[in-house]
């Protein structure tokens, strides 16, 4: 996936891997953001399968696992951050 110039920026800002958002976009949960993007995350179930695909390592990378990433409606991500609340689903 296509990564914007903010986003970059923003990832590196925020001390957030390129592996995390590899991994975000693999196994995370999408939700509409509005305007035609999407929030993708890391729920429940994703952090489940990320403990299966990691094996020992899950335990390091569960630190870094509480971020998101906005998702333009041409698959191109706009921006990251890390979680400072609960995501609320409609």
């Amino acid at each position: 996936m296509i990564m914007s110039n903010h986003a970059g920026i923003r990832c590196q800002q925020r001390s957030i891997s390129p592996m995390v958002v590899d991994l975000l976009l693999q196994f995370g949960t999408s939700e509409p953001a509005g305007g035609g993007a999407s929030k993708i995350f890391f729920d429940k179930v994703a952090r489940r399968q990320i403990k299966k695909y990691a094996g020992s390592l899950a335990s390091i990378l569960n630190e870094h696992l509480d971020v998101y990433a906005v998702v333009g409606a041409d698959n191109k991500i706009i921006t990251t951050a890390h979680l400072t609340r609960r995501i609320r689903r409609h």
